[in-house]
């Protein structure tokens, strides 16, 4: 009787394991399956982290795979191809592609950045930095196209210098390695995002000597974006996700620099918590996340306008073609 009632016993458990194990995997499997590739893993994207960390996506009813692209043209690439269902990255690559004649063109819609969230950074201390200084000197910029080293063209413009002639511009170090390069001796000065120009700074190598977000005024750094037939065909999933950022965006607004950076840290465990609060604190200092994902057609001239200066665009593209603010006006009324 004894070993009856003990047989019945574990058999009930094993039924009430299974019965949780397969509710756990079901739940797990109710979730929509998404990869997004970001153009780079940093802290000028907190809200973005927040809403990972803080379970927004899974609130939503999706479970997001993040990848890391290291550039927007290895992130675009990674999204036509069908390889990413999201591409986070500035909105320059978007406009590149639609007009090379891709059908299936990637649509903008949602922005996450409004400040360029890169730093020049000088191998000298100093608090009376003037742009004129760095006529004749070495600057590691960006790739050619790329959002980083036309912001920099832009400001450089805009303090009297020519990009061309007056100062001799480094471009074939790749994104991950301008910081190493810098380090290594390369360059009077190198165009940094963060954690790198905290890093270059607490090693004694650099020094930040300007914001080229506050210099360059508000500018569509970065938004998500996705294919034409993905947002056709995943306008559901698209809406949640927007919801989701959309979330990330206020816990920002409304919340310190300690207080987000305890909520990202996982994301950058090689970054100890008061060096991710003074990097956020800077950010939000110059006005650099934005509050809600619209992304206005003001800010798609400018970025239109930065672009052709630069002379990478000859044919402007309707915002209409390659914006939709419908899932961000959504996101922002409910």
């Amino acid at each position: 009787m004894r070993k009856l009632v003990g047989i019945v016993f574990i058999l009930t458990g094993v039924f009430i394991l299974s019965s949780l194990t397969a509710c756990g995997t079901k739940e797990k499997s109710s979730l929509a399956k998404i990869t997004l590739n970001e153009v780079a893993h940093s802290i000028f994207y907190a809200p973005q982290y927040v809403a990972y960390e803080k379970g927004y996506f899974k609130d939503v009813g999706l479970d997001v795979h993040i990848v890391t692209g290291f550039g927007a043209d290895k992130t675009m690439t990674a999204l036509i191809s069908g390889d990413a269902d999201i591409g986070f990255m500035g909105s320059e690559a978007s406009i590149y592609q639609y007009n090379q004649g891709n059908e299936d063109y990637a649509i903008n819609f949602a922005q996450l950045t409004q400040r360029a969230g890169n730093f020049l950074v000088s191998r000298e201390n100093t608090d009376s930095f003037q742009w004129s200084e760095l006529k004749g000197k070495q600057i590691i910029g960006g790739r050619k196209g790329g959002m980083p080293q036309m912001i920099l063209e832009y400001v450089l413009k805009k303090n009297g210098l020519n990009p061309t002639t007056d100062v001799e511009l480094i471009q074939n170090v790749d994104f991950a390695n301008t910081a190493g390069a810098f380090a290594g001796g390369t360059g009077d000065y190198t165009v940094e995002f963060e954690p790198n120009a905290t890093s270059l700074e607490q090693e004694g190598v650099g020094y930040v000597v300007s914001s080229l977000g506050i210099e360059s005024g508000y500018v569509p750094y970065t938004a998500y974006c996705a294919k034409k037939s993905y947002i056709e065909k995943h306008s559901d999933i698209i809406q949640k996700f927007t919801n989701a950022i959309y979330k990330g965006q206020q816990f920002v607004a409304t919340h310190t620099p300690e207080e987000i950076a305890k909520v990202i840290k996982p994301q950058f465990p090689e970054t100890d918590l008061a060096t991710l609060t003074s990097i956020i604190k800077r950010y939000a200092e110059q006005d650099t996340y934005k509050e809600n994902p619209m992304f206005e057609e003001e800010s798609f001239a400018l970025l239109q306008d930065i672009l052709k200066e630069a002379g990478e665009l000859t044919n402007p593209v309707e915002y209409s073609t390659l914006v939709n603010t419908t899932f961000a006006t959504q996101a922002v009324s409910e």
